[in-house]
């Protein structure tokens, strides 16, 4: 690569071309069309095991090549970035050896499987970033500009000192008991079930907004549909395939709903649920802080709201204030529409490319880094040994 100051390519190999794959490809996509970017992208191949539909990806998603095996595209010496977009069970594998080919890395997440997988990544990023090589954990609620303006309320000290964090990550797409098996219910490829998936986003976005770390907790988890109709082709949110009465059926290995209590580095305490069968509610990733003067409060299914209540002000002019989360002040707007024109759940995909080549451009630590979605394993990880000993408190 050329110095990035001039206007360098940064060739990019994405692994993995489903849902999470397609939104990382949109982002590629578009950030240079939106942002004025240090280093000049170019969507240079995508990865995955089926030859006829990896083709018609490559096709549908902008870029010029495609590999069936990931090997093959860590290998390539016109590939700069590893963008991994696969189940967990594979991102230890990948992001160490893409790491250690000099590629930098950005991997969803959680970030790994287990607290071992991801301590054996954060020390291969540690090791690559002596040599300029960058990883980042695609934690993207974080580019979500609400809760990016919820980071500055906090940072400036608006809320005051952090007593309270409630955060529920709600979902409902297993709600029906045949829903057909998918990838995200075998612990064997998905590492847990709600709490990987979705919890891992609650704490990540508590520890970040906050700027504390949970060090303890108390948990239970449950599995309400212990099996499911197998799936034709075990991909996406819901899976395809036979979902008949007589369908063969395999067993659900993980949590549909976990719930947990914990305490906080700086002493505030939390409060967080996760679960994929609240019935109505899509995709409602719920915050609420409470500070000694003030309280922010967000709702991902009404994302370009943030509702901040000022403890400061006289009692007569007290009460939650709705901020749209629309003006060019705000995080990352200036970029889009006009003030009230509100951005959506695939923007913050694309803001998370354009830090991510902001950090490489500038030879510095993208985040969140491999540390922070380690961080988040071992919460993780906490909660499950807890729910295993009976809601025992565990430290993290």
């Amino acid at each position: 690569m050329s110095p990035a100051g001039q206007g360098a390519p940064l060739r990019i190999g994405v692994i993995g071309y489903a849902f999470m794959g397609a939104a990382h490809a949109q982002a590629w996509r578009n950030a240079p069309h939106f942002f004025d970017l240090p280093l000049r992208l170019e969507l240079s191949a995508v990865a995955g095991r089926n030859t006829d539909a990896v083709r018609a990806a490559a096709d549908r998603l902008g870029f010029t090549s495609n590999e069936t095996n990931w090997r093959r595209l860590v290998e390539r010496d016109d590939i700069d970035l590893i963008d991994i977009c696969t189940p967990g069970d594979s991102h230890a594998e990948i992001a160490i050896a893409a790491l250690q080919a000099g590629k930098h890395v950005l991997c969803e997440k959680p970030l790994a499987n287990t607290v071992e997988e991801a301590e054996q990544m954060a020390a291969a990023a540690r090791a690559a970033a002596e040599r300029g090589i960058w990883a980042m954990c695609g934690f993207t609620y974080r580019r979500t500009p609400a809760l990016a303006l919820a980071r500055r309320l906090v940072e400036a000290g608006r809320i005051g000192a952090i007593r309270q964090v409630r955060a529920q990550y709600l979902q409902d797409w297993l709600t029906d008991p045949d829903a057909p098996m998918t990838w995200r219910l075998d612990k064997a490829k998905s590492g847990s079930g709600a709490l990987g998936d979705l919890g891992a986003h609650l704490v990540d976005t508590a520890q970040w907004l906050t700027g504390q770390s949970i060090t303890g907790v108390s948990a239970i988890m449950e599995t309400f549909v212990t099996s499911r109709p197998l799936s034709g082709e075990r991909s996406g949110l819901g899976g395809h395939g036979d979902a008949g009465a007589d369908a063969p059926r395999g067993e659900v290995t993980v949590d549909d709903a976990v719930l947990f209590t914990a305490r906080f580095s700086d002493g505030a305490i939390g409060m967080f649920e996760a679960t994929r069968f609240a019935l109505g509610r899509k995709n409602a990733l719920r915050i609420e802080i409470n500070g000694t003067d003030g309280s922010l409060a967000f709702d991902f299914e009404e994302n370009n709201l943030l509702q901040f209540f000022d403890g400061t002000k006289p009692a007569e002019e007290q009460g939650f204030v709705r901020i749209l989360v629309t003006e060019p002040e705000h995080p990352y707007l200036s970029a889009w529409w006009p003030p009230g024109h509100g951005l959506g759940y695939e923007h913050g995909f694309t803001h998370q490319v354009v830090d991510l080549i902001a950090a490489i451009a500038e030879n510095r630590q993208p985040t969140p880094s491999f540390e922070d979605g380690m961080s988040v394993q071992r919460v993780l990880g906490a909660v499950e040994d807890s729910a295993t000993r009976d809601s025992a408190w565990t430290t993290v």
